[in-house]
C-alpha cells in the first residue's frame, strides 16, 4: 500500500507505470536524485498537490 510517507522513487521502482501521476500532478523531474528521495507529502506540499488525492490514485492504479 502507497501512503504519503512513501519515498517517490520506491514507489517508481515498483511501479514504474505511475509515474503520468507524478507528471500530471506536475512532478516533471521524476529523473531527479532529489525528487526520487522525497515522500509523497513532500512533493505534493511543494508542488501545491493534493497528497491524499495522489496517494488515492496511485493505489487505484497499482491495484488494476
Amino acid at each position: 500500500m502507497i501512503t504519503k510517507e512513501s519515498i517517490i522513487g520506491d514507489v517508481l521502482d515498483k511501479y514504474p507505470t505511475t509515474a503520468p501521476l507524478f507528471l500530471n500532478m506536475g512532478m516533471h523531474c521524476l529523473g531527479c536524485p532529489a525528487s526520487r528521495g522525497e515522500s509523497i507529502a513532500e512533493a505534493c506540499m511543494v508542488h501545491g498537490a493534493d497528497a491524499d488525492q495522489l496517494v488515492k490514485a496511485l493505489n487505484d492504479a497499482v491495484a488494476e
